[in-house]
């Protein structure tokens, strides 16, 4: 999902220490309390979970609402959550979820099955609500709430995605008083001192965009409290300062990790460095032909890249191998088709593979009608980058490169995550470089490539819904359908491979790299992290909270625990970072992009 689309801010980057941000602006926290702070530099683009779509957003609302189902940890399998069980019924035209009874929303009132019938008849009859949960209730006619803990929906037709709704269930005293235009612009923060209403593990208490969003264990919580007492989220500028913080004991946690700078951290002092093998991808994407989701066409894409000949002569001018080597240092694999190989019954391996090879990138283009110019080009396009994340800089100076040697002549400009969000919606580019995490279920990845996701209009204003590359080709919608009423899945697993193999010959992205999960953490002051997947997988960003309800600072008795990291810092000065009574003269804040999403440059 959209795990991966950012909002940007810049803020000046103290000199020297940064204090915890909450400190900064709140005050320290209250003596005793024990904070686990994550770096992040990305920043939350909304805590709306029907507005935002950066994979830090969609880790917020795992934090503060429940879902019907979760992915468990041992293997991402289905598993129980809100809804304690569910079951399809005999004819196949309903499902039902039997509502845990006794969970309370933060203010104390009670969350019923009333409260999950509300949230998905709410996005079934929406407009906006549907650009992030849409694909979940394609098939869903009604939902009904037919006692306080019986939820029932009712599907069109058999559908293999039932146990795996991603969808946050929101309260229904708090949402039925924010209507279908507010819904747009609703901060969903907290008001006049007051946390966001939620059911999950924490509590939104405080935001500064930019800088921090920081979160209150619920300690009511129907799975247990968390074993702290705060969790904070710091954004950073680049990932060198977070480091620079995970080292100076600032923060807990380094999420989203450059590799050189995931690199410099090995064998730091209370410091563990994780590479674990991820759900995500990323692409050089092609405009190919931007247009409204009923067919009316809108943006400047170059002509060029309607023709699927250029796109494949692009994609065999782009050195995988190289990308992986140069810009991931080795914490990757090339790539080629949209499920990645963390997920081997669905992967696919295509046939004629996009390899490396300018001779056959200048034949296609030769053979698409665009012959080499007598100063050795044949036409020019803009290639846009993210000033959030250096790889996708440096990515796009290597494909600069590589396509000057076929002719083509590119400008490479850097642009904000959200100004970049903005300018794919409207159609106005010719390439850019992002990234996706990609769910268990592929539904939602699939459908990004359905005509009928790109972009649609609200008056006279053009949004942009899921589709990037207004890929739109009839044969994929249909294989399309029929996957989505599949429930035998091996034959769907088939058809999500054909999927697959047409958007790789159709060449509407260029898929560059599977990366790796890069983080750090302070091991000599927090333990119980759980992986996802066991034993290698990753520690947070999960499709889940397992390790914000397992982790725990590390006590005196434990082994793992010292006087003092090594780096000379002490313990009292630890303690006080945590307390949040340093102060900073300034903090920064990027973004990611896509669901889900979770990871290094991804978008949901």
């Amino acid at each position: 999902m959209y795990h991966f689309v950012k909002r940007a801010l810049t803020f000046a980057l103290a000199a020297g220490l940064l204090s915890s941000p909450a400190a900064a602006a709140a005050g320290p926290s209250p003596a005793g309390k024990v904070t686990f702070t994550i770096g992040i530099q990305s920043d939350v683009d909304s805590t709306n979970p029907f507005t935002g779509i950066v994979v830090e957003a969609y880790e917020t609302y795992a934090l503060m609402y429940d879902y019907l189902t979760t992915s468990s940890a041992k293997d991402v399998s289905t598993q129980p959550s809100l809804a304690e069980s569910y079951s399809e019924a005999p004819d196949k035209k309903s499902w039902t979820y039997k509502i845990r009874s006794g969970v309370k929303w933060s203010d104390g009132q009670p969350l019923t099955a009333r409260d999950a019938a509300y949230t998905f008849n709410r996005i079934i009859d929406g407009d906006f609500e549907q650009t992030n949960y849409g694909n979940y209730v394609a098939n869903i006619d009604k939902a009904e709430a037919t006692d306080d803990t019986t939820l029932v929906l009712h599907v069109k037709k058999p559908t293999p995605i039932m146990e795996r709704l991603a969808v946050p269930i929101i309260p229904e005293h708090v949402w039925k008083d924010v209507d279908g235009d507010e819904v747009k612009s609703y901060a969903n923060e907290p008001l006049n001192g007051q946390p966001v209403v939620g059911s999950g593990p924490f509590q939104l208490v405080e935001r500064r965009k930019g800088q921090y969003i920081r979160f209150a264990a619920n300690k009511n919580y129907w799975q247990g409290a968390p074993k702290f007492d705060e969790l904070v989220f710091r954004v950073f500028t680049n990932a060198d300062a977070e480091a620079q913080a995970l080292v100076r004991g600032e923060i807990d946690f380094a999420y989203d990790l450059q590799s050189n700078v995931f690199n410099s951290l090995k064998d730091k002092p209370g410091v563990t460095t994780r590479s674990s093998e991820y759900s995500g991808f990323n692409e050089i994407a092609f405009n190919t032909g931007a247009a409204l989701a009923d067919g009316t066409a809108i943006g400047d894409g170059h002509e060029a890249l309607k023709n699927k000949q250029v796109r494949l002569a692009i994609s065999h001018a782009i050195d995988r191998k190289t990308l992986v080597d140069r810009v991931l240092n080795g914490h990757g694999s090339p790539a080629d088709t949209f499920i990645p190989p963390v997920y081997p019954l669905l992967h696919h391996t295509p046939t004629a593979p996009q390899n490396f090879d300018l001779a056959k990138a200048n034949q296609l283009l030769d053979e698409a009608g665009f012959p080499k110019k007598a100063d050795g080009t044949r036409f020019g396009l803009r290639l846009f980058s993210r000033q959030e994340s250096q790889d996708s800089q440096s990515t796009a100076e290597f494909v600069k490169s590589w396509l000057k040697e076929i002719g083509i002549d590119v400008t490479v400009k850097v642009m904000s995550e959200d100004t970049l969000t903005e300018v794919i919606g409207q159609g106005n580019y010719d390439m850019f470089e992002w990234g996706w995490v990609v769910e268990p279920d592929p539904d939602y990845q699939m459908s990004v490539f359905t005509c009928g996701k790109r972009s649609y209009k609200d008056g006279d204003a053009v949004y942009a819904d899921l589709s990037d590359s207004f890929y739109c080709n009839p044969a994929y919608d249909k294989l399309y359908e029929q996957q989505s009423g599949e429930t035998d899945q091996a034959k769907r697993a088939e058809l999500a491979k054909q999927m697959q193999q047409l958007v790789y010959d159709d060449a509407a992205y260029a898929i560059t790299y599977y990366y790796n999960d890069l983080v750090a953490y302070r091991s000599d002051r927090w333990t119980g992290f759980t992986a996802q997947p066991d034993p290698d997988g990753s520690l947070l960003f999960q499709y889940g909270i397992h390790s914000y309800l397992t982790m725990a600072p590390v006590t005196a008795t434990d082994p793992k625990a010292s006087d003092a990291p090594a780096d000379g810092t002490s313990v009292g000065l630890i303690v006080a970072i945590a307390a949040g009574v340093l102060v900073i003269g300034g903090a920064g804040f990027l973004v990611l992009r896509r669901r889900s999403s979770v990871s290094s440059d991804d978008r949901e």
